[in-house]
């Protein structure tokens, strides 16, 4: 079966999704097509990153992950070298996207297996009016049809790196950020369990967000660990360090983002006490 998935920031209430889909059937018709997300902020590649990055493995390999996304080229704009479409495979699945930092932002340490650029566009300005539809999703039902990226791209080992916040851990003190708020409210950290149980097996802590007075001082396994409407702290199947509040999404509250206020970049502290440790004179209020 052949699988493409769709991460756009079109929205839905114009039919450039249903041009996208249409475009796929009539060059590969029997290919299956799933919708990640259009509802993606305009332009907002680390938004898009964090969508594909938490599903993909989900799906079975040769899957080919079309991320249309601030995808217009850019041609030498600015002194900047440019911005080309690329072609990335990656753990056995193949991403077409624009090279705007979405690469970068998706591997965070992590290497590609291959990149390839598709520079042979670049004089073909018509193409830029809908780039997803006529760069992106050409390539990428080339990839569907059993077509080897060399034929129409060239071999690469560069691409862009967007800026996102990255967490830092320091001597009993971890400092991290929130990348997304999702439909419930929950506020998705970049605070990944493996970073978190550095610290040591079962090292009281105290997870600071917003103001000194919301904290959290447990890690969940499940929402329903806490009573209804009580704040929570999980690792969710990414593994990423989650806050949010147990059903707490409706009219009433609206789950953690709303209650607390909790928006995409604001910190989080988590600060350890192990045995013999002192506790920092903020942690003691």
């Amino acid at each position: 079966m052949k699988l493409i998935t769709l991460t756009t920031d079109m929205g839905l209430n114009d039919h450039y999704v249903a041009s996208l889909k249409g475009t796929i059937l009539r060059l590969a018709s029997d290919t299956m097509i799933v919708d990640v997300s259009h509802t993606v902020k305009p332009f907002d590649i680390s938004e898009a990153a964090y969508h594909v990055r938490s599903c993909f493995a989900d799906f079975p390999e040769a899957t080919v992950h079309v991320i249309g996304v601030d995808s217009e080229p850019i041609v030498n704009f600015g002194g900047s070298d440019g911005s080309f479409p690329v072609i990335m495979k990656f753990r056995g699945h193949y991403f077409v996207a624009c090279d705007n930092g979405f690469f970068g932002a998706f591997l965070g340490e992590n290497t590609p297996d291959g990149l390839w650029r598709m520079t042979d566009i670049m004089s073909r300005d018509k193409l830029f009016k809908f780039p997803t539809k006529n760069i992106l999703l050409d390539a990428a039902c080339r990839l569907l049809q059993g077509e080897s990226p060399e034929n129409f791209a060239e071999a690469t080992q560069d691409f862009k790196r967007a800026l996102s916040p990255v967490a830092v851990s320091e001597t009993n003190l971890i400092k991290g950020y929130v990348i997304h708020t999702d439909s419930y409210g929950n506020a998705i950290t970049n605070i990944d369990e493996k970073l978190f149980r550095r610290q040591g097996k079962d090292v009281p802590f105290i997870l600071y967000f917003k103001r000194k007075e919301y904290f959290i001082d447990a890690i969940s396994e499940s929402y329903n660990e806490v009573p209804q409407g009580e704040k929570v702290a999980l690792f969710n199947e990414s593994g990423l360090l989650e806050i949010a509040i147990n059903r707490g999404a409706n009219r009433s509250t609206g789950g953690a983002e709303q209650l607390f206020g909790l928006r995409v970049n604001d910190m989080v502290r988590v600060e350890f006490t192990p045995q013999g440790s002192h506790q920092t004179f903020e942690s003691l209020f």
